[in-house]
């Protein structure tokens, strides 16, 4: 297996850790400042309304990653055990194939114009694409710096709804390429501005002017191959966990029910990057959930089979709205310092590297499904959780964690009764 220069992190202190990433993003003694102190109370207050307090989460980093070619710190925001983990090892067994290649496509985001009323559709639809070119120069006016950097409205769709609960609407689709930003305060004010000139055009009435959250023009992919001798070295025979994980992965590709337990493991891992970095981990979820339903079926995100060598190989494809420049990922100073550690230039830089971590997010789970389970891992990791619920701090954090995992029986119940015996 490839070497990856963060072998044996987890075993680190966490200042040890801090040291190590610090000396490899970069980062000044001001920046590790902003790892441990986060975000103040005067800042929060100016982020959002009636603020009472700070809601902290773990801030980690997935290792291992090779994304296009270049090494990869993923910082992770989450609460939940295993995940980052999980990552680390899908991305370290995957190293020897290369690791991750990844693209995007532009940055393409989708405004939403509500037209009703509308005495004549085929009319209307007609009137708006002739003036598409009148539409986008009023639109174009509004984001000159956009436009400066090769952004900007770029096309109109109309769409007509005949039969929804309300009657039959026209809908009116602006393209606009947001750069380097995610984009949604930009195409909000587009489509209220070119409200009034589309009621004009259409003879109808504008209800809803708002981005569409399915951002299928702004899609992200990555794709990696694991090695038959990646999974040899698990103690499995690697042809058995191949086989398991495309099996299990049919299983979602075939079965809604659990094809949302699926995704759900992708945006795991992709939900953590947004979050650290300042992103809309809402919009992204929204956005996923309806990508994998756009043939009419809920399906997976990702794809697995077998390379004709016999290795394993993993795809995904998922719409990632992300931006590096406006919002939180510029209020935010952890997210600042995210940003730096991952060392991306541009939004599409972002969704590629998110993308990467939601099909080893994936990757891991499968395989875990495909031989030992999930639980022994998962659980293992999450008996720390489990001590520090059940009261114990320090050292003994570590220790009933550790007995809790020897005797498989990780349960707050079981940690008090062990608490009580060390303070007795």
């Amino acid at each position: 297996m490839t070497t990856t220069p963060f072998s044996g992190f987890y075993k680190l202190s966490v200042e040890e850790r801090v040291a190590r990433i610090a000396e490899f993003c970069r980062l000044s003694p001001d920046e590790q400042r902003i790892l441990h102190t986060c975000l103040d109370l005067e800042r929060a207050d100016r982020l959002i309304e009636n603020v009472i307090g700070i809601f902290a989460l773990p801030l980690g980093v997935a290792v291992n990653f090779i994304v296009n070619g270049r090494e990869v710190v993923v910082p992770m925001a989450v609460e939940e055990p295993s995940i980052v983990a999980a990552c680390s090892f899908a991305a370290k067994l995957a190293r020897d194939g290369g690791g991750f290649t990844a693209e995007s496509d532009p940055p393409i985001m989708i405004g939403q114009i509500q037209v009703l009323d509308v005495p004549d559709i085929e009319a209307a639809t007609r009137a708006l694409l002739a003036a598409e070119e009148e539409l986008l120069a009023q639109a174009n006016r509004l984001h000159k710096t956009i436009v400066a950097l090769g952004g900007g409205a770029k096309g109109i769709e109309v769409r007509h709804l005949p039969d929804t609960p309300a009657g039959p609407m026209l809908i009116v689709h602006i393209l606009l390429d947001t750069r380097d930003a995610m984009g949604a305060n930009a195409i909000n004010t587009t489509c209220e501005a070119l409200a009034p000139r589309i009621e004009a055009l259409t003879g109808g009435r504008v209800n809803l002017r708002i981005l569409s959250n399915l951002a299928d023009r702004r899609l992200a992919r990555a794709r990696a191959v694991w090695t038959r001798d990646a999974f040899a070295a698990s103690g499995f025979d690697p042809d058995r966990v191949i086989q398991g994980i495309i099996e299990a992965w049919a299983f979602a590709a075939a079965d809604p029910y659990r094809a949302a337990t699926h995704n759900k493991g992708i945006l795991n891992g992709i939900d953590a990057v947004a979050v650290a970095t300042g992103n809309d981990w809402r919009g992204i979820e929204a956005g996923a959930h309806a990508y994998a339903a756009r043939e009419g079926r809920y399906t997976s995100l990702t794809r697995f089979g077998r390379t004709p060598e016999g290795d394993l190989f993993g795809e995904i494809e998922l719409p990632l709205a992300v931006g590096v420049v406006g919002g939180t990922t510029k209020a935010h100073p952890t997210a600042q310092v995210a940003l730096k550690m991952l060392g991306v230039q541009s939004a599409s830089d972002l969704a590629q590297i998110m993308a990467a971590v939601g099909l080893a997010q994936n990757m891991a789970a499968l395989r875990a499904l495909a031989t030992e389970g999930i639980q022994q891992g998962h659980m293992a990791l999450h008996a720390r959780q489990v001590a520090l619920a059940a009261g114990a701090t320090g050292a003994l954090v570590d220790e009933i964690a550790a007995r809790l995992v020897a005797e498989r029986n990780i349960r707050v119940e079981r940690a008090r009764e062990l608490l009580a015996e060390y303070e007795a």
